[in-house]
């Protein structure tokens, strides 16, 4: 069973979607003991980073996701949920992350003819082997949406950056069964489908 955390945050129905479309028994859920139960985790999100830690606050999600990681249930960020697994956001400064992985999330800084937010079609490359492309070709593109991107401190954890416009950011990680990508797998294509059937077979 795979657990998508419901935290009020946006897109969960068509993250929910895609996986059923590659035959996970996906469930939406803010219980702890059904998150801690499952198979495999999802943290999706859209929206601001400091309203998303608040939620997961409120519902009594932060231990639970920590006890997840401990636990080493594979587990994947999607967008919001990539960058709430590191310290601390530009977007919303006061506010800490989870603190899962080492590095920040910062604003894409501002580029004559560099539209913000990113949105749209961008493709990948591949510092180093990463599980979740496994099947995939480098240069293979995927769907963004966001202003803010992740600096790792750890360039070890990184499995793919993106190029946008002069800026090379890294756009998923890769530790032990954590995972997080920036981009939307969910709306990739065939693309994102192989993505999250590889998350699935971890």
């Amino acid at each position: 069973m795979l657990a998508i955390i419901d935290y009020d945050a946006g897109n969960i129905r068509s993250v929910e979607k895609a996986c059923r479309a590659v035959g996970s028994q996906a469930l939406l859920t803010r219980d702890p003991e059904r998150i801690l139960s499952a198979d495999h985790i999802i943290l999706p999100g859209v929206g601001s980073f400091g309203q998303a830690m608040e939620r997961l606050h409120s519902y009594g999600l932060v231990p639970v996701i920590q006890e997840a990681v401990a636990r080493e249930i594979p587990f994947l960020g999607i967008c919001l949920g990539l960058q709430l697994l590191f310290s601390f956001s530009q977007e919303s400064p006061r506010v800490s992350g989870l603190g899962l992985l080492p590095g920040g999330i910062y604003r894409i800084p501002e580029q004559k003819g560099v539209k913000i937010p990113h949105i749209g079609w961008n493709s990948l490359s591949f510092p180093r082997e990463g599980r979740l492309f496994y099947g995939l070709k480098e240069e293979d593109y995927v769907y963004f949406v966001h202003s803010y991107y992740l600096r790792a401190n750890d360039p070890s954890i990184v499995t793919s950056t993106t190029q946008y416009g002069g800026v090379r950011m890294d756009s998923s990680v890769e530790r032990g069964k954590l995972f997080a990508c920036q981009f939307h797998p969910e709306k990739s294509s065939h693309v994102g489908l192989r993505i999250l059937r590889n998350f699935l077979e971890v």
